[in-house]
């Protein structure tokens, strides 16, 4: 132990020779400096990058809709087009070499006979008259978005033949081209609804939120109400109430309308949740005290706040939007034709004993389940990264 100095005497110190910095701050290596400089964006995309289920899901998503929104050039025909002499088609299947020889890309013809024992059609593959595809070719008119005249198509069927990939159905009309304009429908109509029921739960869980006390209670008491109600016959009763004369397009929109009202409870209890602990916060009293109107402190200042909350339970919700168009189209109940959308097309496969006899007509079921649960688990990434800290 050293010894104390003499009483009177002055302490021994010591003075850093670095140049005085007034704005330096602890020393951080570049790694942790780009974690602590991030934005709220920034960490939310890092943590979602190591959610590959929620990546791969993320791609699946964008592909479809592309395909959804090129429908009328991927599609190898027109989406009303019939082949009456192929009703009820079994799916072709491409092949590319004939007898051991590489010819690409090409189709074997069908040749239909009418079995008389039970009056049904059947259909031979003739395999001696390969019938190579056309891409990049011109088939079908069709108005690109009904605005843009065409008739390119990425692959076409044979001259003098037919291209069936996924069959066709009673009117000779092949089932892949519907599926694609199908799911233009019914991914828009997704989208839409959650558009309707993401201004409904913000407004209207901003407003309980913010004011809280009577309004408050009174909008609790109306989302309580709403959620009581069995969901699937309101939707019937509402879907029935729309007049037969609308045009299609109407009942699009109509459809659209009561979708996105049934599914705004949810996330407007989460606003205001959300609202009542953030209200309180410096800053919304210094914007009160500037005069700021509540419309605009909720919208500004509150809202952004959350927005990654947001966007999780709105990718969650668009999957039960799909669920419900599907459903009520299904039922005759909601989209009828000409539109065409998957609920649409599969309301054909009711009868078990069509589905018995010609089982491709269910195909339109397979992009409702794959899209719904590259939604969930879009969602599940989207809503653990949305807490980046965790």
């Amino acid at each position: 132990m050293s010894a104390l100095p003499p009483e009177g005497a002055p302490l021994p110190h010591t003075a850093s020779t670095a140049p005085f910095e007034p704005n330096a701050v602890e020393t951080m290596t570049p790694e942790q400096e780009r974690v602590y400089l991030a934005s709220q964006w920034q960490l939310m995309w890092w943590k979602f990058r190591r959610h590959k289920l929620a990546v791969i899901s993320g791609v699946v998503i964008l592909v479809i809709y592309a395909m959804a929104a090129f429908a009328e050039f991927l599609a190898p025909y027109h989406y009303t087009t019939r082949n009456t002499d192929f009703i009820r088609a079994p799916r072709q299947e491409v092949h590319l070499f004939h007898e051991g020889s590489l010819i690409g890309p090409f189709v074997y013809p069908y040749v239909q006979r009418l079995n008389m024992e039970n009056l049904k059609r059947e259909y031979d593959v003739d395999r001696t008259k390969p019938q190579p595809l056309r891409f990049f070719c011109r088939g079908d008119d069709y108005l690109f978005w009904g605005l843009i005249p065409g008739n390119l198509h990425l692959v076409c069927a044979p001259e003098g033949g037919t291209l069936f990939l996924l069959g066709s159905d009673r009117l000779g009309r092949d089932m892949l081209s519907r599926i694609l304009y199908g799911g233009r429908i019914s991914l828009s109509i997704g989208l839409l609804g959650v558009f309707v029921s993401f201004v409904l739960g913000v407004v209207i869980g901003g407003i309980a939120g913010y004011y809280g006390g009577k309004v408050d209670l009174v909008v609790q008491r109306l989302i309580e109400i709403v959620q009581s109600l069995p969901h699937i016959p309101l939707w019937l009763a509402l879907a029935s109430i729309m007049p037969p004369s609308w045009s299609p397009l109407l009942v699009y929109f109509g459809i659209t309308v009561i979708l996105g009202l049934m599914d705004w409870t949810g996330l407007a209890r989460a606003v205001r949740s959300k609202l009542l602990s953030l209200r309180e916060e410096d800053y919304v009293v210094a914007a009160q005290l500037m005069g700021a109107k509540p419309a605009r402190i909720i919208g500004l200042h509150l809202v952004p706040g959350f927005m990654s909350h947001l966007i999780a339970s709105a990718t969650i919700t668009i999957p039960k939007t799909i669920l419900g168009e599907t459903a009520l189209s299904f039922l005759g109940l909601g989209l009828r034709p000409p539109i065409t959308s998957w609920g649409v097309m599969l309301n054909e496969a009711q009868n078990i004993n069509v589905v018995a006899l010609y089982p491709w007509l269910l195909y339109p079921v397979v992009p409702v389940i794959l899209i719904i649960l590259a939604f969930n688990f879009l969602g599940d990434g989207l809503r653990d990264a949305a807490d980046p800290y965790r």
